[in-house]
């Protein structure tokens, strides 16, 4: 989630995946996936930013875990034979 300031400065998170697109002209303004929109005091670029670095930081994480065992073992696919179609590799 990102952190996002209201022009009353109430502030409120939104998941970034369900952010469709953001206008600037001349408040920015977040339209989410299902329609709502939300005025907000950051500058697009400072959005832009935001979404950038949570990205960042959920794949660091899920790197740190793979890489510590946290989670247990990891499956991964086996490369896909025919198109439409991707083998499970069991271990």
């Amino acid at each position: 989630m990102i952190v996002v300031t209201r022009l009353n400065d109430s502030r409120f998170a939104v998941n970034p995946d369900l952010i469709e697109r953001i206008h600037a002209s001349p408040d920015t303004t977040l339209v989410t996936v299902d329609g709502s929109s939300y005025i907000i005091a950051e500058s697009m670029s400072d959005v832009i930013d935001m979404i950038a670095d949570y990205r960042a930081r959920v794949l660091a994480r899920a790197q740190d875990m793979r890489s510590s065992g946290q989670y247990g073992v990891v499956r991964e696919l086996a490369p896909v034979t025919e198109p439409g179609v991707v083998p499970i590799r069991r271990t």
